[in-house]
Parts: structure tokens; C-alpha cells; sequence
């Protein structure tokens, strides 16, 4: 069978077009002057607004025909290369006597634990938070009550953190060895809407997200994996080529395979393994603030005065901008239809994120905007220095909203005055509270802030204005450390492999997804039978 095929770019089709496939088709034929085709394969579907109000989506295919060369050469389409398909593959290797032990739940987490089952390795996957069955329960009756549980929340519990996200799946990380495509290969075997494997913004939504959880799940412990709850690490012991952990039931487990894939918030965690020896360095991540806007101010920016919105969803935007002080302010995980979430994991400090559902239906659109701060912001040279200035932030947020998420207008904040009235607003998930905001960043953090919102309302008019409001703070973009590793994925330290987004490798569900597949190919090569 021929692996090569013929790769078609920027084939355009108005969004009114209601049967896009049956036109695609006829635009391949023409463009190849052939209609001896075996299949069309939709590679990516993007939009094109540049020129509104006439929207269109742009394909690229990859078309399998009996001779491609033959085939280009006579159509003289100038739009197309002779293309080959990469393929992942699974390296060699074999089991260990030993099960490897993983340390989250969060996508890197269950995509090691995911490959290595399949493999036969049998994993034990632990996670000190609850099933996502309970965790969803825990987390509704936080954002309601404000009763908070520690162990299981937004951040912590099966799924981890992009569970309550908007669950986008767009990634700028190279995917040279085919990882990204089996990341969302497998989203789709266990339920994600099959329009992730095209789409070029892809998206499933938290409420599909948790359902493709809990089918990954049935399929590791089909495969003879262990799912173990309640289950906090408490230490790391090193034994040379075994390492030990250590929970906090007093339970114990040897492996020559510990991964850890523990998330960004896992701060008690990340203190456990400096005081243990795990060699890790801090590292620059941004801060910010949650912007909400209606989502219809959004759409008549990006797709002008007519119904696109309609027939092709909510729309996303993605600004960047470059602040006098050299500093960047950029958007981070914006949620068309989406809500702001109260994302706290521990008393007496308060974090906000964005979560939107599948159809994207919500009214306000939000995202994070966020400043970058690097190690000399954080006013001390210890590891976990990035982790005290992040924490700080978010004491400074609870009891600015009293425990509630802190909320303010735009220009309240701008010009240091507090809003007179608090409008309703079906755009969160948690209480929210009125207050004046102004200080919550430090000085020229805040600076930054206000000017990239300013230039931004140059691209998106009344981004700016008191149309938009704000919710604080916005402080768990990335990791604040970075666990050390070399490049077979291990630690210096006994038989530990970091993983994933906590472990400083990655920045969102596919990119930690990618990195979870990457450490399980490392401990699978690493008992290559020879």
C-alpha cells in the first residue's frame, strides 16, 4: 500500500455552504483533474475572517490516489506537495518485575499510565484527590457553598486540572515523533467528538472531558492498571536504581519507574521532594487577571455584523503585546461562552481559571490576561521562590474578595475607584464579590497589565472599556519549578521521571498528554530484552 499521498492547502468554502464535504470533494477533483480518487482525508479546518463580512472555512487534505506523483504532475495544482503521513510508533522494549508507579491523574499522568497499560505494565496510578464522580460533586458544592475541600477540587482529583478547563487541545509544541496525533487518537477512542483530529483550534469541553476520563479509566484497568485515591505523597525515598514512595496513610511502594506527574498546584508536594534531594530549579511562568466581555462584542470583532457566530460557534481571539518594560502581556486560555471558575486549592488563597462546555453557548466570553514574571521578580534565589510569590498573590486576592472572587470593572481598576453597583453576571462559577482590585498586581506588573489592555483595544474595540470586567488572580499559567531530568526522562535522582505541566515540560492538556507518552516510551525502552 502506497504511504504517500497528495497534500492540498487552503481550499476555501463559505461558512453558508451547508454541504461542505460534497463541495470539498468537487474542489479536489478540480484542482487535480481527476476522478480517480480512493479517498479524501480532512487534515486541518480552519477559519478565515480576515476579510468579513465574507467568512470562510480553509481546508487541508490529504488525498490517496493510485499514483500521487503521476497524478500532481498532470494536474499542475500549485497548492499541493507528495506528502507522507507520519505514523507514531511504539519503540521496542518489554516489562519490568517491577509496576510503574505514577504520581497524578492529571492528562500526563493518565496518558503514561494509559500507554503503559496497554503495553502489559499493569500501572498503579495514584492521586491524592477523589474519582472525577465525586470531585465533580465536591467542587459544585465549593463554588456554591465556598466550602472548600483541600484534597479535591479544580485542581486536585482524577482528570487534574484541565478536567475544569474549557478542555482545549491546540499545542505549539513539534510533533516530529507523532505523539500529538495519538494524544488525540485516543481522545477520540474514548469519546471526544472526532472533529478534535482536524480541527484547528480543537476543543471537547469539561463536560465531555470528564466522561473521556472515566472511559480511560475502565480501559487501564482493563488492561490490569490500579487507580488508587485518597493517595498523598508524602516523601521519595532513593535506592539507587529503586525509589520509594512514601504516602500519607503510611503505605509504601518500590518501583524502578516513580513518575511524577503531580500539576502545577501540588505545592506541599514540590516542598516534599526539594527537602528529599530531587534536584529542581525555579523558573518564569505570568500572572494576571481573568477578563470577562459578552461574547457578542467578541463575535461582531472577529466575524462582524452577522450571524458566523451561528453557524460556526463562539469566537476566539488570541492577543500578544509587548509592554514598554520589555515585559510581554498576552491572552492565556481564553473560553468563548465559557465562565470564570474559582480554581483555589488551598485556604485563605484565592485563583481564578476559565472553563467553558462543549457547545461553547455561555454568554461572556473570558481569558486570562497575563504578564510574564521571571525569577528576579520573586525576590529570593530559593527553588520554590516562584511558588511563595504566586501564594502571596492569591492571599492578597481572598481577602480582597473576602473569600469570595475578587471582581471589578475595568476601568475601576484602571483609575482606582469602586464600582457603585454590582450587575449581575452569569459568567462564574463561585461567589464573587465587588472590591477595588487596583493593587492585587505588584507595580509594574500592573503597569504592564493596563498597557497591553489598552493596546488591545485597538484590536478588539471596547476591550477596554466598562464593558469588560476582571477577576483575580489569574496564578496558575504554569509551574513555578522545574523537576530536573536528562534525556532518557529520569531524574539524577533513583528511579524518578518527572513528567508533564508540575514538572515544568509542558503547557496544557495535549502538551502534558504528549509528555506522559514520552515517559512511558522511556520506561518501556528502558527494559529492552537484549
Amino acid at each position: 500500500m502506497n504511504d504517500l499521498v497528495i497534500r492540498i492547502n487552503g481550499l476555501k468554502i463559505g461558512i453558508e455552504d451547508k454541504d461542505c464535504l460534497g463541495t470539498l470533494d468537487k474542489l479536489v477533483r478540480k484542482k487535480l483533474r481527476t476522478d480517480s480518487i480512493d479517498s479524501v482525508k480532512i487534515v486541518k479546518e480552519s477559519i478565515d475572517a480576515r476579510h468579513k463580512p465574507e467568512i470562510f472555512r480553509v481546508y487541508t487534505v490529504d488525498v490517496s490516489v493510485h499514483n500521487p506523483e503521476k497524478t500532481l504532475a498532470k494536474s499542475k495544482c500549485r497548492n499541493a506537495v507528495i506528502y507522507k503521513r507520519p505514523e507514531y510508533v511504539w519503540p521496542e522494549g518489554g516489562p519490568s518485575e517491577y509496576r510503574p508507579v505514577i504520581i497524578g491523574m492529571g492528562p500526563a499522568g493518565l496518558f503514561c499510565g494509559y500507554m503503559l497499560a496497554m503495553a502489559g505494565c499493569r500501572p498503579i496510578i495514584c492521586d491524592r484527590g477523589k474519582c472525577i464522580e465525586d470531585r465533580r460533586k465536591d467542587v459544585s458544592r465549593f463554588w456554591e457553598t465556598g466550602a472548600l475541600d483541600t484534597e479535591s477540587n479544580v485542581q486536585f482529583g482524577e482528570g487534574g486540572a484541565g478536567t475544569f478547563s474549557d478542555g482545549k487541545l491546540n499545542t505549539l509544541v513539534n510533533d516530529k515523533n507523532g505523539r500529538n496525533g495519538k494524544v488525540l487518537e485516543i481522545f477520540v477512542q474514548n469519546g471526544a467528538p472526532e472533529e478534535i483530529l482536524y480541527k484547528s483550534k480543537p476543543h471537547i469541553g469539561t463536560d465531555v472531558l470528564a466522561d473521556v476520563v472515566v472511559s480511560m479509566r475502565e480501559h487501564i484497568i482493563q488492561k490490569g492498571g490500579e487507580f488508587k485515591y485518597g493517595c498523598k505523597l508524602v516523601s521519595v525515598e532513593n535506592s539507587g536504581q529503586l525509589s520509594k514512595a512514601v504516602f500519607e496513610d503510611g503505605s509504601k511502594i518500590i518501583t524502578d519507574s516513580l513518575v511524577l506527574a503531580i500539576g502545577h498546584s501540588a505545592r506541599d508536594t514540590f516542598r516534599v521532594l526539594h527537602e528529599s534531594g530531587v534536584p529542581m530549579s525555579n523558573k518564569a511562568f505570568a500572572v494576571g487577571l481573568r477578563v470577562i466581555h459578552p461574547q457578542k462584542m467578541i463575535n461582531e470583532a472577529m466575524y462582524g455584523l452577522n450571524t458566523a457566530a451561528e453557524i460556526i460557534g463562539a469566537a476566539p481571539y488570541k492577543l500578544t503585546y509587548k509592554a514598554s518594560s520589555g515585559r510581554g502581556v498576552y491572552s492565556f486560555c481564553n473560553c468563548p461562552g465559557g465562565y470564570v471558575v474559582n480554581a483555589s486549592s488551598e485556604e485563605g488563597r484565592t485563583a481564578v481559571n476559565g472553563m467553558s462546555y462543549s457547545k461553547r453557548d455561555g454568554d461572556y466570553a473570558n481569558s486570562g490576561i497575563i504578564v510574564t514574571v521571571t525569577p528576579d521578580d520573586y525576590g529570593s534565589d530559593d527553588v520554590l521562590a516562584g511558588m511563595e510569590f504566586q501564594r502571596g498573590l492569591e492571599a492578597k486576592a481572598y481577602r480582597l474578595g473576602q473569600g469570595d472572587i475578587p471582581v471589578q470593572s475595568y476601568p475601576a481598576y484602571r483609575d482606582r475607584y469602586i464600582d457603585e453597583t454590582d450587575p449581575e453576571y452569569d459568567a462564574f462559577k463561585g461567589r464573587i464579590r465587588f472590591t477595588d482590585m487596583s493593587d492585587l498586581l505588584p507595580g509594574e506588573l500592573r503597569d504592564a497589565f493596563i498597557e497591553g489592555m489598552e493596546g488591545f483595544d485597538k484590536v478588539i474595540p471596547g476591550f477596554a472599556s466598562n464593558k469588560a470586567l476582571l477577576a483575580g488572580i489569574e496564578s496558575r499559567t504554569s509551574s513555578p519549578v522545574r523537576i530536573e531530568r536528562g534525556n532518557d526522562g529520569r531524574s539524577t535522582y533513583g528511579a524518578v521521571y518527572p513528567c508533564g505541566e508540575g514538572a515544568g515540560y509542558a503547557g496544557g492538556i495535549t502538551s502534558a498528554a504528549m509528555d506522559g507518552i514520552y515517559i512511558a516510551e522511556e520506561i518501556w525502552k528502558k527494559h529492552l530484552t537484549r
